[in-house]
C-alpha cells in the first residue's frame, strides 16, 4: 500500500484554494481513510465560475454527458466550499468511481466508508441528495445559500468555530489500525516498531542498548531496571 505521505501528495494540486476549514477537513478525511485502508484522491477543490460553466455546457452546448446541474456561481464548489473524490488504486496512478469496491476487505463498500467519514467531519454528502444525487461529492456551506455566497456573504465567525471545534475533536481521536513505524538512533535504523493509537511500541532492550543502558529484569516482581552506564 502506498504510504500516506504518497496518498497525501497526490492531492495536493487540487486543495489550494480552498476554505482552510475546508482544506483541514478534507486533509483529515485522506488521513482517516488511510487508517481504514482505503486510499483517497480529491479530484476537485476550488472551480472558478469560467470551469463551473464549462462543465456546465458539457452534454447540453458541447459533447459529453452531463454531469452538473450548477451554473457558475451557482455550485459550492466556486467559492473553496466543496471538494469531489475518487478511490486511489494501489498502483498510485488510477482513479476508481466504483461504489462497490471493497479493497481493505471488510466487506463494507470503500466508498460508503469514506461518505461515513466525512460526514462525521462535517461534510455534507451529495450522495444524501434526494434530486441529483452527486456521488463523489462533498461540501460546508457553513449555513450559507447559494444566493448569499454570489452576494459576497463569507461564513460567520461563529460557524467556522464551530466546524473547527469538530474537526479538533475528529482529528484529535486515538488511531484504530496498528501500522508499523521506522525506529532510528542517530539515525541509525534499529527496528521496526508498531505505532497502534499514537504510541510507538519497540522492544526496549532493543531501543535501551542502542542508547547504551544497560537492561536488567527482575523475573519475581516483573521488573525492567534500566541502568545507564556512563
Amino acid at each position: 500500500m502506498l504510504t500516506l505521505a504518497q496518498v497525501k501528495n497526490k492531492s495536493a494540486s487540487r486543495l489550494p484554494g480552498l476554505h482552510p476549514v475546508v482544506l483541514n477537513a478534507a486533509t483529515l478525511l485522506i488521513e482517516r481513510c488511510y487508517q481504514r485502508r482505503i486510499a483517497i484522491l480529491i479530484t476537485q477543490g476550488l472551480r472558478t465560475i469560467a470551469e463551473q460553466d464549462k462543465l456546465y455546457a458539457q452534454g447540453r452546448t458541447v459533447k459529453g454527458a452531463i454531469v452538473t446541474h450548477a451554473k457558475g456561481g451557482n455550485s459550492y464548489h466556486n467559492y473553496g466550499l466543496a471538494v469531489d473524490f475518487a478511490l486511489l488504486l494501489p498502483d498510485g496512478k488510477s482513479a476508481s468511481w466504483d461504489m462497490k469496491r471493497d479493497d481493505n476487505s471488510n466487506r463494507l463498500a470503500d466508498w460508503q466508508e469514506v461518505a461515513q467519514e466525512a460526514k462525521q467531519l462535517g461534510f455534507e454528502w451529495g450522495g444524501d441528495w434526494t434530486r441529483f444525487k452527486d456521488y463523489p461529492h462533498f461540501q460546508m456551506t457553513f449555513g450559507l445559500t447559494l444566493t448569499q455566497l454570489r452576494a459576497g456573504s463569507k461564513p460567520s465567525a461563529a460557524a467556522v468555530d464551530a466546524a473547527n471545534k469538530l474537526l479538533n475533536i475528529k482529528g484529535g481521536e486515538e488511531l484504530n489500525v496498528a501500522t508499523t513505524a521506522v525506529v532510528k538512533v542517530n539515525g541509525v535504523k534499529i527496528a521496526d516498531g508498531i505505532l497502534d493509537k499514537g504510541i510507538t511500541y519497540v522492544p526496549v532492550r532493543v531501543l535501551a542498548e542502542a542508547l547504551g543502558v544497560q537492561v536488567g529484569y527482575d523475573s519475581a516482581t516483573r521488573t525492567v531496571e534500566l541502568t545507564s552506564k556512563r
